[in-house]
């Protein structure tokens, strides 16, 4: 049986576009061997047809470079492959997971979501999730178009923060309107690196899927690609080297703050996938590498936090606003930074 060295990827996991994405490295002892039948040999619960697909559809990649479903795998290639839908049947076991709930009513709860906890089950992450931890504390929750109870919209798993949960067929038909319609509001207070001038600005730029890395998002400022975003952003506190934003989204899309900050030149703060985790401004002096490197540990992800949710209460119609506190390890990194900060300064 064919040998690799395998990768699970995480899905993306915000508003419209989901894929499932897979990538393995043939060892130095692979024989050649067409790469569909490669890729059926780990994907668990998938057939030819599906990867056959997938390759048609210009979405099987070797070495970053598209391929059909006859080429030969050879020693050490990378193969990647994304499925526009899951390859395997929706399983949903409930879970015994804590939810930390802000608010609840009849039809609706409001969750603050933890950093690390993915949204829904997905490849490599069938357990565990918040979905998985609502299918135990509440029974007979309404199904969105992908078949996942109660989800109006998402947020990455490495994002932390608020997410608004139907428990009606009626409070999801509504509240995925607004969320379409662009009436509900959504704030996410983020720290991205450099110097951000301007006090406010708006970042417009349709988002679509990296034309390299299947991995990434990226912006078509000439629209031939992707769907049109926007993002408006307001500076908070500014630390000489990182600067401290809230964002407000207009859109919905996958990564959008995170593809759009990098856009301008100011990727998020250990934001691993976009470049984040490395010094992109400051100093070469060692003790500022150390703070930084000591940051990082502190904050082991993207520093996002979705802060503020907004919206009309689906039987009332009455506006409903909510805020939560950041998260520890976000307020720590800030409160390192305004320390460091302050005492470069009063040098």
């Amino acid at each position: 049986m064919t040998d690799a060295f395998t990768e699970d990827l995480d899905d993306f996991s915000e508003e419209t576009e989901r894929y499932e994405h897979h990538r393995f490295t043939a060892t130095k002892g692979q024989e050649p061997l067409r790469v569909d039948k490669f890729l059926a040999n780990f994907i668990e619960n998938t057939t030819r047809n599906k990867i056959q697909q997938a390759a048609d559809d210009g979405n099987i990649l070797v070495n970053d470079k598209v391929v059909k479903s006859n080429y030969k795998v050879k020693p050490l290639d990378v193969v990647t492959v994304v499925f526009e839908h899951p390859p395997y049947e929706f399983l949903l076991t409930p879970e015994d997971i804590p939810l930390d709930i802000v608010y609840e009513d009849e039809v609706l709860l409001i969750v603050n979501k933890p950093a690390g906890m993915v949204v829904h089950p997905g490849h490599g992450n069938y357990s565990g999730t918040l979905v998985n931890a609502l299918a135990y504390h509440f029974q007979n929750l309404p199904l969105n178009g992908e078949k996942r109870p109660g989800l109006v919209h998402r947020i990455d798993k490495d994002t932390s923060g608020l997410m608004v949960i139907a428990k009606t067929e009626q409070a999801m038909t509504h509240l995925a309107k607004q969320f379409f319609n662009k009436t509900s509001e959504r704030t996410y207070h983020a720290l991205v690196w450099g110097h951000i001038n301007e006090d406010e600005g708006t970042v417009e730029g349709h988002i679509g899927r990296h034309p390299k890395d299947r991995l990434q998002m990226t912006v078509y400022e000439d629209g031939s690609h992707g769907k049109s975003a926007v993002t408006h952003y307001k500076v908070l506190e500014r630390f000489l080297y990182v600067t401290l934003v809230a964002c407000t989204l207009e859109t919905g899309r996958t990564h959008q703050i995170r593809v759009h900050m990098k856009h301008i030149g100011h990727t998020l703060f250990n934001d691993a996938r976009y470049g984040g985790e490395r010094i992109l401004k400051g100093t070469t002096f060692t003790k500022y590498k150390q703070f930084v490197d000591n940051c990082f540990k502190l904050l082991p992800r993207q520093a996002l936090h979705a802060k503020t949710l907004g919206f009309k209460h689906p039987t009332t119609g009455k506006w409903m606003q909510f805020d939560s506190e950041l998260p520890e390890d976000i307020s720590n990194v800030i409160d390192k930074w305004r320390n460091y900060t302050k005492s470069i300064t009063d040098e």
